[in-house]
């Protein structure tokens, strides 16, 4: 089938293109997974993503295996323990996996969270000291640490042994610790391929190692062995909200988590989906948009270890409480990330035709930028980061890039060039430490190193479509049949369909910014859409006041509305076509 000549040149200043192989597939299922890159004899595994195909052996993990007998010494002969997490969703879930996991074969690890606005990411050589003064004789840093070269010595002065369970990106040279498991080690070899797991993944596979380690030493000959799929739930919410690309493990991972979350086993989680009133079973994109920004808010806003508390508790009204101060914070979060956005969008004005984005202001909160980073970069298609300079002429930044473009090298480079106090990421986001007076170059630096990836990005950035539709398709039945090759996420993109032509019936702004409309086929039918954060924007304006009388065709996500007990489909919009 050949896309309309219109979808060559949409109002947004796209072309529209098919996604891809699978188009003469015997059914839609298979020509979603095919699209996406699934290898054609892989489609069974595919279809329904199962730990037992994904999983491999952890010992092809650099020092996987030191890191599994360290902590199986610590288990059995009942160590002082404490587990330093990052104070986001993937450093809060890595964290709750190994604590869950150590007190059910029997050792009460504590744990470590740093405070974002008085100490900083990653561990501090202060923190690790202080553990160790206090009776810790080993740590495991979870989604920090592959960077911290003097923490770590500090620690090994004092005594004291650290496993870094990482995912950032590592320079060539890497911190001293007992055990240090990366996949993104540049040392690493078939590790190397599993580059794109979340933090809570990597520990998820040290637990699986652990749990090896103790068996061949016959821990279990008197004790119940763990159920390692019943914490699943964690993982899958640490690497949906970490943005993590949900191909090969990370597609098991979340697949079968969220069915074991729709248990509600995990007492935290349930209090947390109470807290952020779905009536449902969670599904994907809830774990992105509901229940991750709500552990993020802790962080962000709040008490760093909100999020490993709730998930670590047992007590049902200590989590009720805990889940209640965390929807209050994240409603603060919304408050202070709106002021934030306002300020960056007015200083975007002056950025000219710099490769990436790069907005400072002083006296932004700093738990904020990320996401102000990643709706700049959506908005502009470029990468974006975000600084928040404090009284004393620091910054802390945030960065968010587009597909093609790795910003997390970028920034490492920069750091080793002396631009940076600190910095690291990987290839979509990135976080850094600069001061005031070098922001400008850090941005030229940037602009030279990355315009020509950039660029290349840019040219080949098209809107990608998966079916095309008349408006009457738009069904229930449509949206829930596209969900089957889900689950969907970084890497592994939603289905997007194009229907029309249409005309707008009506159109009005919902909230702040949203732009809702009812627009009607040619066969009669009619369709509810929605542009989210679109009011403003050439595509949001042109469906309010450009469209009187014009046909035209739209593309996003067809969902199912389901409020008031009545399914019923309605299409997200990402962008419009005139027919003429």
């Amino acid at each position: 089938m050949t896309l309309p000549a219109v979808f060559e040149r949409s109002i947004t200043g796209q072309a529209w293109r098919w996604r891809g192989a699978g188009g003469d597939a015997d059914d839609l299922v298979t020509q979603l997974l095919l699209a996406r890159g699934c290898p054609f004899e892989d489609l069974d595994a595919y279809r329904n993503p199962t730990i037992r195909a994904f999983m491999p052996d952890p010992s092809i993990f650099r020092d996987m295996d030191t890191a599994a007998e360290r902590l199986a010494d610590a288990v059995t002969s009942g160590e002082t323990v404490t587990i330093f997490g990052d104070y986001d969703v993937d450093g809060a879930t890595s964290a709750a996996l190994l604590i869950r996991l150590l007190r059910q074969l029997g050792l009460e690890a504590g744990y470590y969270i740093p405070d974002r606005l008085l100490e900083g990411y990653g561990p501090s050589g202060d923190a690790l000291v202080g553990l160790a003064t206090s009776g810790s004789s080993l740590v495991v840093t979870v989604d920090c640490g592959a960077q911290a070269f003097e923490a770590l010595e500090m620690a090994k002065t004092a005594g004291l042994d650290v496993i870094v369970v990482d995912h950032h990106k590592c320079a060539a040279a890497l911190p001293i610790a007992h055990a240090l498991v990366n996949p993104n080690r540049l040392d690493e070899d078939e590790g190397a391929a599993h580059g794109h797991l979340a933090a809570v993944g990597v520990a998820w596979l040290l637990a699986a190692a652990l749990v090896r380690v103790l068996r061949g030493r016959g821990w279990f000959a008197a004790r119940e062995e763990p159920k390692l799929l019943e914490l699943l739930d964690i993982v899958a919410l640490g690497t949906v909200a970490d943005v993590a690309q949900l191909r090969g493990l990370n597609r098991a991972f979340v697949a079968q988590g969220i069915k074991v979350m729709a248990n509600r086993r995990n007492v935290g989680l349930d209090a947390l989906i109470t807290a952020s009133r779905l009536t449902r079973a969670p599904i994907c994109s809830d774990l992105g948009f509901a229940l991750g920004p709500r552990i993020n808010a802790g962080g962000r806003v709040g008490k760093s270890d909100l999020g490993v508390r709730l998930l670590t508790t047992e007590d049902p009204v200590e989590a009720q409480e805990i889940a209640a101060e965390l929807d209050l914070l994240n409603t603060e979060r919304r408050a202070i990330e709106a002021s934030v956005q306002e300020e960056a969008d007015t200083l975007t004005g002056a950025q000219g035709n710099r490769a990436v984005v790069v907005v400072s202001g002083e006296g932004w909160h700093p738990g904020v930028i990320g996401i102000v980073a990643g709706r700049l970069k959506e908005k502009l298609g470029r990468p974006a980061i975000v600084i928040a300079v404090d009284e004393d002429g620091t910054g802390k930044g945030s960065g968010r890039s587009i597909s093609g473009v790795d910003l997390g090298a970028a920034v490492l480079a920069a750091k080793d060039m002396g631009l940076l106090v600190a910095g690291g990421g990987h290839a979509m986001a990135a976080g850094l430490t600069v001061a005031k007076d070098k922001v400008d170059a850090f941005a030229e630096f940037l602009d030279e190193r990355l315009a020509s990836d950039v660029a290349k990005a840019s040219e080949s950035r098209a809107l990608l479509i998966d079916a095309v539709v008349a408006p009457g398709g738009v069904t229930p039945a449509l949206a829930d049949a596209l969900e089957e090759a889900g689950p969907y996420g970084m890497g592994w993109p939603a289905p997007r369909i194009a229907a029309g032509p249409m005309r707008v019936v009506k159109a009005d702004v919902v909230g702040k910014d949203h732009v809702r409309a009812i627009m009607a086929g040619e066969d009669g039918r009619s369709l509810k859409t929605v542009a989210f954060r679109q009011a403003e924007t050439e595509l949001g304006q042109a469906i309010l006041h450009g469209a009187r009388g014009r046909r035209l065709w739209v593309a996003g996500r067809a969902k199912v509305d389901d409020w008031g007990g009545r399914a019923s489909a309605e299409l997200h919009i990402d962008d419009a076509t005139w027919c003429d």
